[in-house]
């Protein structure tokens, strides 16, 4: 950074600019209407009437705002050099712009497919959106726990209903693998009741006995856990995110009464000096 006494190079003071630039609001603004732009066209370009009248248009134009991406990627990189590689998002918006970079010919045809991921560059700009997804990447270890607990309770409800049902029921309960994906049926409630739990209570009338508490536990009781770990996780890290603002607030506070401080130190010291020569000034008259 140059300082009062250094002038600022050329280059630095063209970093300053394009930094500057950068973090203005209208630029963002711009960046995101490009981003649902850009969701319109891949959207557009699904549909083959559209394609065959306007394909040429709609080719350009994603090219076009594809190519406004890399420069403001460039420029971002150039403005803030090594703390772009430290930002999480940056690095989101690296990789999401360098998938639509590769050849979509050949092998990598499938990737033609992913730059719709460029979509998702809105999380990136929406700080709202950006507070979201920090919430449910802090909750992810909470839903780890919980995620292995319901398998747990999946594996051992899967070995009962194969031990009980899978002679009779071989399409749905026949072997480990089948029986887990009936027991997903069930607690997505896709036609557990009339499609699975009651044929299967002709042959075995107390089998209700068995997938209501099946469903108490990994419906509601589990589904409850995970909505209650997301919520808390937002939480936290909503308020940690409010005490580094008040912190950042406080110090630049601080940073200020400390200047004016100083500046004012430096203000008497100059009066008192000019105070001095005055008087001496005084003194020296005949």
């Amino acid at each position: 950074m140059p300082t009062a006494s250094t002038p600022a190079s050329p280059s630095t003071s063209f970093r300053g600019r394009v930094a500057s630039l950068i973090e203005r609001d209208g630029f963002d603004r711009t960046i995101l209407a490009l981003i649902i732009v850009n969701a319109v066209i891949l959207g557009l370009e699904t549909s083959p009437d559209i394609m065959a009248s306007h394909g040429t248009l709609l080719g350009a134009l994603d090219q076009a705002i594809l190519v406004v991406f890399v420069l403001e990627l460039a420029a971002r990189m150039f403005a803030y050099r090594g703390a772009f590689f430290r930002d999480p998002w940056s690095l989101f918006d690296l990789a999401v712009v360098a998938i639509a970079l590769v050849p979509a010919t050949g092998q990598f045809a499938v990737l033609r497919a992913l730059r719709v991921l460029r979509v998702l560059r809105v999380l990136t700009i929406v700080p709202s959106m950006r507070r979201v997804v920090g919430g449910l990447l802090a909750a992810i270890p909470g839903l780890a726990s919980i995620g292995m607990v319901l398998a747990l309770v999946f594996y051992v409800f899967a070995v009962i209903t194969t031990n009980l049902f899978g002679q009779d029921f071989p399409e749905w309960f026949g072997t480990l693998g089948r029986s887990l994906y009936t027991l997903f049926q069930v607690m997505t409630l896709e036609s557990w009741s009339m499609g699975i739990v009651r044929p299967v209570m002709e042959v075995y009338p107390y089998a209700w006995a068995f997938f209501v508490p099946f469903i108490l536990v990994a419906t509601f009781t589990m589904l409850n856990l995970f909505i209650g770990v997301i919520v808390s996780a937002m939480q936290s890290f909503t308020s940690e995110e409010k005490v580094e603002t008040i912190g950042a607030v406080e110090a630049a506070r601080e940073h200020i009464e400390a200047d004016l401080h100083a500046e004012v130190r430096a203000l008497r010291e100059e009066i008192r000096a000019l105070r001095g020569m005055l008087r001496e000034g005084r003194g020296d008259r005949p």
